[in-house]
C-alpha cells in the first residue's frame, strides 16, 4: 500500500510503502499513546492487542493470568498476531511479551516493520505505578524488579526489532515523528 504522509519537520509531503507498524518493548515505553496518535494522525488502523485479547476473552488480562495461566494467554496473543497481519495499515501496540516468542516475531516481520519503544527503567516505573491492570508488576510494582524484568527481556526485544527509538523526555509528537522518518527514507 503507497500512503502520502505529511513529514512535521520539513512540511513536505512524502510518499512511503506501509505494511504495518508493530510497536513493542516494556510496558510503560509508549507503545499506545504512540499507537494513537500513528492511528489518528496517519488513517492507519488502531490494534491494542490487550484489549483485543480482553474483548475476544471477556476478562482482563489480570484475569486470564489467574484463571487459565500465562500460557494460555501467550497462546491467544500468538493467534492475534497471525490475524492481525493478514491485513495492511495497521498500527499495532503489541503486549510487553509479544516478542519474546520467535513465532510471533516471524509473523510481525511477515507483514510489517517492528519499532522497539525503550525506556529507562525508572520512566517505567513513573508511567505505570498508579496501574493495577499490570499483571507481572501488581507485586512487585519498584524500579528494581522492572529493571529485572526489562534486562531479562532486552536480548529478545533488540533481536525483534527493526528500529529502536528512545521514548525518555520526548514527546508524542517527536515519537511519532522519529517512526515516520523512518518510513520516509
Amino acid at each position: 500500500m503507497i500512503e502520502y504522509l505529511l513529514d512535521y519537520e520539513t512540511q513536505s509531503v512524502r510518499r512511503i510503502a506501509v505494511k504495518n507498524i508493530y510497536l513493542i518493548g516494556f510496558m510503560g515505553t509508549g507503545k499506545s499513546s504512540i499507537a494513537s496518535s500513528l492511528g489518528k494522525n496517519y488513517h492507519m488502523e488502531v490494534v491494542e492487542m490487550d484489549e483485543a485479547i480482553e474483548k475476544k476473552e471477556g476478562m482482563t488480562i489480570s484475569e486470564i493470568f489467574s484463571r487459565k495461566g500465562e500460557e494460555y494467554f501467550r497462546q491467544v496473543e500468538s493467534q492475534l498476531i497471525m490475524e492481525i497481519g493478514a491485513k495492511n495499515n495497521r498500527v499495532v501496540s503489541c503486549g510487553g511479551g509479544t516478542p519474546m516468542r520467535q513465532e510471533n516475531v516471524d509473523e510481525m516481520k511477515k507483514s510489517g516493520t517492528i519499532v522497539l519503544l525503550k525506556a529507562t527503567p525508572q520512566t517505567v516505573f513513573e508511567r505505570v505505578r498508579h496501574s493495577n491492570n499490570r499483571p507481572l508488576l501488581n507485586s512487585n510494582m519498584n524500579v528494581e524488579y522492572i529493571s529485572k524484568l526489562m534486562e531479562q527481556r532486552r536480548e529478545k526485544y533488540e533481536a525483534a526489532a527493526d528500529f529502536v527509538i528512545d521514548t525518555n523526555d520526548k514527546t508524542k509528537d517527536t515519537i511519532v515523528n522519529e517512526i515516520i522518518h523512518i518510513f520516509a527514507k
